[in-house]
């Protein structure tokens, strides 16, 4: 099989706030690159890309599907690898892992709603990965829509130049198309949604002449800023510049992210795609345009780069996990060198395993076309894995290197489950523990004093989702608690403490004896530091492991309410042991023993998850709703206007947030709106903490 020419593979997503309308985008898309010949409609719940039964009802995508599609474009065939990616805040981490493997992004804004806070979100995490991306402007049919308000936005809240490429003709019900800036001509839609070749090219408008001119000399004096050679062209003659040059140094701007081109249309009339699919291959990065990808080698530490190249060794990274009905467990990989054939083996760098991959295929949505080998630079889904997590780098078992580890926030949201029926009980385990393998944010455990099995998550339509897909997918019926907020336990000074444990009983005793200091960890530390101190063989060597393995699982259940702690330092500085009675138990005993007294000492505190709370409502409801944020113990930490609407920013604790949304709509009489997304965890004041630690001593003696 000939190698590809990587020059014209495209790894793009769609990425939005929600109801932008990524989804019918993404549809369009598979409808004019002729992978469905009919279209689906979100709205009817017949959405290609969203497979899930719980995606088509509510009209929402939740897991990311990833899709290979083709486009002419200049008498060449480009492969697009698109990947349409939710937009509701408690699947950010769908977005988050998504940013991480893709070469560019199209950032989609609704025409009226403009920058939303999951846009803001997104294009945040999209900074952070460095993806260069290109502004589309949708729905541009509705009442309201303004494209050239939503540049100003883009401009205003996230400081990109975001510069128009094309200009809508006419707006609202009166949209017909566009002026294209770069070839200064108009395009004309038709209303067939059977053709894929639904308009034609005239000559621009004469109502929009002067207009198109100002906004193409814009574009031209933008673009020539970032290019010496188009900057002396601008001066001597602005009409000499090409349309190609214009575009190839539009590509070269947009890449190194100093411009975001911006385009416009109504997908859902099936406006302004084919333009759009054009400029996403004239514009956005093919693998080859991006830096080697670098890693450490594990066994040297040293950083190493692989080229997006058949001849480098092999290396790739499991952006995700799926379950499918028919084929069992899909890891989607995207291959950054070298090339995966089906059948070999790879290896695991973060289990040092070896894998063997089955069978690899090219995703279409949920439908797999089997694939002998697939190269670098493409996105694949294989099958095979025995063991494998989200963010795993796979490599050639003579070439080991760890990619970058993709990081998650905590779950912040948790609720108690159990079977309706005791045969149940093992089809609930296998099925939580297949949901907590896809989904990162998604964790189970079980409550070691009631028992309890405990589901945590983003928020609480993230756990609706996981209850839903439980019955449907798995057949598990369950009964569920009232959601709960996942609290932790933090120290905030250090104290020193002598810990003694003996016990004698017939035979030998137990006995360890030992002196530690407890405190809060340095700033960013995470977990357990432990220093050992001791001196002159005060504590035999091979018991201050369990001494480490005894604070380690002591951080489980914090001193105050059976809370986890997330970090905390632990210097072990002398101790004694017995010849006889002394083993590592004792030690491991003796280290929980201790934690439990001098936590309590070292200033234990309970700290609550504190979410950003976005409320867009009318102006007359902002009173109401700023009265309401405060006594929910919230912080207003801003206010804007956006159009006839005002928009509060506030902190609030998760505790206070629960039922938020049906309270608001009864304040605005359903005309306010809300988003909310984790931001950090504080510490609770001393009234709340009270009503916290009662509350869960209550639970701890009721089961006891």
């Amino acid at each position: 099989m000939a190698t590809r020419d990587l020059n014209y593979t495209r790894n793009i997503g769609i990425m939005a706030h929600i109801d932008a309308g990524k989804t019918t985008t993404s549809e369009r898309i598979l409808f004019y690159t002729g992978k469905t010949h009919k279209i689906g409609e979100v709205h009817e719940g017949g959405a290609t890309m969203d497979w899930m039964v719980q995606e088509q009802e509510r009209g929402i995508t939740i897991t990311s599907a990833a899709t290979t599609a083709f486009w002419q474009y200049k008498d060449k065939t480009y492969q697009i690898n698109l990947i349409d990616t939710p937009g509701h805040v408690d699947f950010t981490v769908e977005v988050e892992r998504s940013l991480r493997v893709l070469d560019g992004a199209v950032a989609t804004f609704c025409a009226v709603g403009g920058v939303e806070p999951q846009s803001e979100t997104v294009w945040r995490q999209a900074d952070k990965y460095n993806v260069p991306r290109i502004g589309y402007v949708n729905k541009m049919d509705r009442t309201g829509a303004d494209f050239l308000g939503v540049c100003a936005q883009i401009k205003e809240h996230f400081g990109a130049t975001a510069m128009p490429v094309v200009l809508p003709i006419g707006a609202e019900d009166k949209f017909e198309g566009l002026v294209d800036l770069i070839y200064n001509n108009a395009i004309y839609y038709f209303d067939d949604k059977t053709v894929r070749d639904n308009f034609e090219l005239r000559e621009i408008p004469e109502s929009m002449k002067a207009e198109a001119a100002e906004w193409r000399a814009k574009l031209i004096e933008e673009v020539a800023s970032t290019d010496d050679a188009l900057m002396e062209k601008f001066f001597d003659d602005p009409d000499s510049i090409t349309p190609d040059e214009l575009l190839a140094a539009i590509r070269k701007a947009t890449m190194s992210m100093q411009i975001v081109p911006m385009l416009c249309g109504s997908s859902f009339h099936n406006k302004g795609v084919q333009k759009l699919l054009d400029y996403i291959m004239a514009f956005l990065p093919s693998p080859l345009d991006l830096p080697p990808v670098t890693g450490i080698n594990p066994k040297t530490d040293e950083e190493v780069e692989r080229r997006a190249s058949e001849d480098d060794p092999f290396c790739g990274l499991a952006f995700k996990i799926a379950t499918d009905p028919f084929v069992g467990r899909l890891a989607f990989v995207r291959i950054y060198s070298g090339k995966l054939d089906a059948g070999s083996y790879v290896l695991n760098a973060r289990s040092g395993k070896r894998e063997r991959i089955s069978r690899i295929y090219q995703m279409h949505a949920n439908k797999q076309n089997p694939m002998e080998t697939v190269g670098a630079g493409d996105i694949c889904a294989a099958v095979g894995f025995k063991e494998i997590r989200t963010g795993d780098t796979l490599c050639a078992e003579n070439a080991p290197i760890v990619l970058e580890q993709m990081t998650f926030p905590e779950p912040v949201i948790g609720l108690a489950v159990e079977p309706k029926t005791q045969k149940d009980l093992d089809k609930l385990g296998i099925a939580l523990s297949k949901l907590a393998e896809e989904d990162p944010t998604f964790t189970v455990r079980t409550d070691e004093e009631s028992g309890q099995t405990v589901i945590s998550g983003m928020g609480e339509l993230h756990l609706d989702i996981i209850v839903d897909r439980l019955r449907r997918e798995f057949g598990v019926e369950i009964n569920q608690g009232a959601p709960q907020v996942n609290y932790k336990e933090a120290l905030t000074r250090s104290v020193q403490h002598r810990e003694v444990f003996k016990k004698q009983t017939g035979g030998r005793g137990k006995f360890a004896d030992i002196i530690f200091e407890l405190g809060p960890a340095e700033e960013g530390k995470m977990g357990l530091t432990f220093v050992d101190e001791v001196k002159g063989g005060n504590i035999p060597k091979e018991f201050i492991p369990s001494v480490q393995k005894g604070f380690e699982a002591a951080m489980a259940n914090g001193a105050l309410a059976g809370y986890s702690i997330d970090a905390m330092k632990v210097t072990l500085k002398d101790g004694s042991f017995h010849p006889v009675d002394s083993d590592q138990l004792s030690f491991e005993i003796a280290a929980r023993n201790g934690f439990r007294a001098a936590a309590p000492k070292a200033g234990s505190v309970i700290m609550e998850p504190i979410m950003s709370v976005e409320v867009v409502t009318p102006e007359e409801n902002m009173g109401d709703v700023i009265g309401d944020l405060n006594k929910r113990r919230g912080q207003i930490t801003g206010m804007e206007s956006k159009g006839n609407a005002r928009v509060v920013k506030a902190k609030v604790p998760l505790s206070e947030m629960f039922g938020y949304v049906t309270v608001l709509r009864t304040i605005s009489s359903g005309r306010a709106t809300s988003s909310m997304e984790f931001s950090h965890f504080e510490e609770v004041p001393a009234n709340v903490a009270k009503d916290v630690i009662e509350k869960a001593n209550g639970k701890r003696k009721e089961l006891e």
